[in-house]
């Protein structure tokens, strides 16, 4: 009686089911336009965007001031409307959310970053990182675990009773790094997050978003500077409100 010899599966013998996948984007934007009207004049800060960013990547957004980096930058944390197009946030459409429903999206799902730190001055550290968990109903003990990781991440534990005032400008970055992650996003958008700082806290904090990165967050990043813009995996380059270019970065 003889054996059959074991059947070795061949490449097209696997279902297409089963095969590796590309993720669907957890943001997706199309033909996004943003207009602002003035008395005597019409502004067109964004026309015709098309965007994709999948869970996990890296992205810069590049281009030249008053290209229409920080208008899009507000479109995709929901601080603003589009004035024509569609904006998918992880598969649903968002342009009908109402302000407490984009709200809520904005605290459970994207974490803020601004060149300008945004820090509320008579709040102590711990409290300016402890602000976006108050909106949860959380107990308290649990959010002091997250304040208390968060500072620790940043290296700014030991600062956790002292005023922003007291804190130089890398310090305060640092802080608001821990602010817009003690929520656990599932995306953080930083806008210009070094524009404030000298280059040495500026590559601080850019390693602060390099490990976010590596463990699994999704950044989008607004920049002008060419020695960050390289640290993405993929870069959006934007000129007079249109994507002009984009193409892989990744480091050798």
């Amino acid at each position: 009686m003889s054996t059959a010899s074991p059947r070795v599966t061949a490449a097209a013998d696997i279902p297409a089911s089963s095969a590796m996948t590309t993720p669907a984007p957890i943001i997706r934007l199309e033909q996004i336009t943003k207009v602002f009207y003035g008395e005597d004049v019409e502004t067109h800060a964004l026309t015709e965007i098309d965007l994709e960013i999948r869970p996990g990547e890296y992205v810069t957004v590049a281009g030249p001031s008053g290209c229409g980096k920080s208008t899009l930058l507000s479109l995709l944390g929901l601080l603003d409307t589009p004035t024509h197009g569609r904006y998918q946030l992880k598969g649903q459409p968002v342009e009908a959310l109402s302000f407490k429903e984009r709200a809520r999206v904005r605290n459970r799902t994207i974490g803020f970053i601004f060149q300008s730190f945004n820090l509320i001055g008579d709040l102590t550290v711990a409290e300016n990182v402890e602000l976006p968990l108050t909106y949860r109903g959380m107990p308290r003990a649990e959010r002091l675990d997250r304040i208390h990781a968060a500072l620790d991440r940043v290296e700014m534990a030991h600062r956790a009773k002292h005023l922003p005032g007291q804190l130089s400008g890398g310090q305060q970055q640092r802080v608001a790094v821990a602010r817009a992650v003690v929520g656990e996003p599932t995306i953080v958008l930083a806008d210009e997050p070094t524009g404030n700082l000298d280059s040495k806290n500026g590559a601080l904090v850019m390693d602060l978003l390099q490990g976010l990165h590596e463990s699994g967050s999704t950044i989008c990043m607004v920049t002008h500077d060419p020695r960050y813009a390289h640290r993405a995996t993929r870069t959006v380059q934007l000129f007079d409100g249109r994507v002009v270019k984009g193409e892989d970065l990744v480091e050798a």
